[in-house]
């Protein structure tokens, strides 16, 4: 693998083709062009670099016919096979010029064709012009993730997941889609805030609930005859208990047992 000026503003291009000669001057003229590239000799060492995480952003590959191994048609099939690969732009780049390799090309899902002397002028042309595309993809994929961030947020509102960090990438966005997202993340912090005053006062509720039934069943205890009579029998012997010895004085209510024989047997003195 061969790469020149990364993080290029012109875009990343991968060059596939068994010439070393022909990898050497396209490479050449794209660096010149301000292109980053990215170059392989046939197309399974292409797939795998396709797939393979440190070098997998191209933005267009230019891929040769002819080749060893695999083919460019089936390296072709087997991008579009691959839904990571799909959305890449392929310019099939061959000396071969019949118009059946042309249509087979198209067929099989590649953005354009140019046959091999390739001219530079129209070479840069279809290079942009498939950058655009690829951009415009990017966008839309990007588009429909952020999209899914929102529905993701709403879903997590509703189930008590939701955190306002959640948006804070689609909420940069200058567009619709992040006027939505600032809109929706006010609206959710309200909702949270409401939320949790609600919580607040329904436990605030429960409490001076279970307060009042506790004092309901203090009440019923209190106000029972059986609570009462043991009340009564509380307050007269505290009434003993604090009465001067001596004084014979009994509470009223309250008698001893030479009074209650006495009383049981009139006539004796």
């Amino acid at each position: 693998m061969n790469t020149a000026q990364k993080d290029s503003p012109h875009g990343r291009v991968m060059i596939v083709d068994d010439s070393e000669l022909n990898r050497r001057l396209l490479h050449r003229y794209l660096q010149r062009e301000g292109y980053e590239t990215v170059l392989s000799h046939d197309g399974v060492q292409a797939l795998a670099m396709l797939r393979e995480p440190s070098t997998s952003h191209v933005d267009v590959v230019l891929l040769d016919v002819m080749m060893p191994h695999l083919d460019g048609y089936e390296v072709l099939s087997a991008m579009k096979r691959d839904p990571h690969l799909a959305h890449l732009p392929v310019i099939m780049i061959t000396a071969v010029d019949d118009i059946e390799s042309v249509v087979r090309c198209i067929e099989l899902g590649a953005m354009d064709y140019l046959p091999k002397p390739f001219n530079a002028a129209i070479l840069r042309a279809r290079i942009n012009s498939s950058l655009v595309s690829k951009r415009l993809r990017d966008m839309e994929l990007e588009y429909l993730e952020q999209v899914g961030r929102v529905t993701e947020a709403a879903a997590a509102l509703e189930a008590g997941s939701y955190t306002s960090s959640d948006l804070d990438i689609v909420a940069l966005r200058s567009d619709a889609l992040g006027q939505l997202a600032r809109v929706f993340r006010t609206m959710a912090d309200e909702v949270q805030a409401r939320e949790e005053r609600l919580k607040m006062q329904v436990r605030e509720l429960q409490i001076e609930i279970d307060e009042g039934r506790q004092a309901r069943k203090v009440a019923e205890i209190t106000d029972s005859d059986f609570f009462q009579s043991l009340k009564g029998r509380a307050d007269n012997l505290r009434k003993i208990l604090e009465a001067p010895q001596g004084t014979g004085r009994k509470p009223a209510g309250m008698h001893d047992e030479q009074g209650a024989s006495t009383s049981d047997h009139p006539g004796m003195d």
